[in-house]
């Protein structure tokens, strides 16, 4: 690959495919590698002007991104892309001891030896808006400060109890930091201001986002802002789609492809880790609507027995799959039902639940000659995705109605893994029928 014009990393596997997606339906062809990827591997995608790499660090802790994130950030620089970018959840959540995206930052200015990292949270097309310094998200139809989400302020993990993102980093962080706001930001002075930060020495520099024309903004002033050799940004898929404005104006990218609706497929299998509200009534619409649904006891699944619970469940999973029924595998329905104060007596546990289901969905896609499947949560997708075989990503076909979650080819050394189509999906992402639009090929 020559002249990439952006390289990724995605703090966990949904946002990375988020990305793919927006670069994709910008004109920019993209892969999204699980892992760094060798000579042959790589020169498979020798066409792509955007290279990512899937990782699982916003359920990580800083001792953990010490080796692992600095490690992906500086083989990301061996790329020379024009933009290297720490994708991050555009909910922003995240805490000083997992996922912290102050941590982040600090190493890649490290890697990239840069003072000074934009930072840009805001996505329009996700419904997600910050105003200065302040970050709000949408939820069924209605808009809120992130501090007062119904679902995001108290999430399991990183629950988000504060709005102002540069307080947020804060305690995860020590770097100095500045904001271009909206006013700065659409004013005449806006590239003034940007560079009076720099010079001042601000490492993290926020810039506002709450509409497309603010968005086209911020991306001009990141693009003018690159530097020789590539430089480091940081924030949401806000990052692809602001730099896409700004791409399209200059002609440096041309139309989107078109895409081919896929076609219903005859039934597929549905893991999902996620305890989010979205999910449960994505699930319940389902078993409304010809799935099986079948419960896995999240506890089991991470203890000793663990292989006696894949073993089994696949058998019940098979059974339904064998008669033609297309069928769901969860581990909680809603808030509820979220048993992860139990889970997490065992350290590491959430990790070897995303790969509990991730073997028990191998083992169903082998046994049942599936081609198309979906994994269901942010932090379950990475680390059940990495049990499945996969080597890389490419997108099939994006869902319009529910943008951030496409249906991907897999592309592996796998027999029965190359050419599955697999969806993958956060807990706050997509409308009532995504499992059901995923196995009717995508029709609204």
């Amino acid at each position: 690959m020559h002249n990439l014009l952006l390289s990724y990393y995605g703090d966990d596997l949904t946002g990375s495919t988020d990305v793919m997606e927006a670069l994709e339906l910008g004109g920019v062809p993209t892969v999204l590698f699980m892992r760094q990827p060798d000579e042959a591997l790589f020169a498979q995608f020798k066409h792509c002007q955007a290279v990512g790499l899937a990782g699982t660090s916003r359920s990580e802790t800083p001792h953990w991104m010490d080796t692992h994130l600095r490690d992906a950030f500086a083989w990301l620089k061996t790329l020379k892309a024009e933009i290297c970018h720490y994708k991050v959840c555009s909910t922003f959540d995240s805490s000083p001891t997992i996922g912290s995206i102050g941590r982040a930052i600090e190493i890649g200015r490290e890697v990239f030896k840069q003072d000074s990292v934009p930072l840009l949270v805001g996505a329009p097309q996700l419904k997600r808006y910050t105003a200065f310094g302040h970050l709000f998200a949408a939820y069924r139809d209605q808009y809120f400060r992130i501090d007062r989400h119904p679902v995001m302020s108290r999430h399991p993990t990183t629950p988000m109890d504060e709005s102002d993102l540069l307080i947020h980093l804060s305690r995860q962080t020590d770097l100095t930091s500045g904001l271009i706001d909206l006013a700065t930001l659409q004013s005449e002075q806006r590239s003034q201001a940007f560079d009076r930060f720099v010079d001042r020495g601000a490492a993290i520099v926020l810039v506002d986002v709450d509409s497309r024309e603010t968005q086209a903004l911020a991306g001009k002033e990141i693009w003018r802002m690159r530097k020789p050799g590539g430089s480091f940004v940081a924030g949401s898929s806000g990052v692809e789609y602001a730099l896409l404005a700004e791409w399209a104006s200059n002609d440096i990218v041309g139309a989107g492809p078109g895409f081919t609706p896929p076609g219903a497929a005859d039934r597929i299998a549905v893991v999902s880790g996620s305890c989010s509200p979205t999910t449960e009534r994505q699930i319940r619409h389902a078993l409304s609507d010809g799935f099986d649904g079948i419960e896995v006891d999240p506890v089991e699944l991470v203890s000793e027995a663990s292989q006696q619970a894949i073993t089994r469940t696949a058998a019940s999973g098979g059974a339904s799959l064998q008669a033609g029924r297309s069928v769901i595998l969860y581990t909680a329905l809603g808030p509820a039902a979220d048993r992860g104060a139990e889970i997490d007596r065992q350290e590491g546990a959430r990790h070897k639940l995303g790969r509990g289901l991730g073997a028990l969905l191998r083992q169903l896609t082998d046994e049942q000659s599936l081609r198309r499947v979906v994994i269901a949560g942010g932090d379950t997708s990475s680390h059940a995705l990495g049990q499945m075989g996969v080597d890389a990503l490419t997108v099939r076909m994006p869902l319009p109605a529910s943008p951030g979650s496409p249906l991907c080819v897999a592309h592996s050394h796998v027999k029965a893994i190359d050419g599955l189509e697999v969806a993958l999906k956060g807990g706050q992402v997509g409308t009532d029928r995504y499992f059901s639009s995923i196995r009717d090929g995508l029709r609204s």
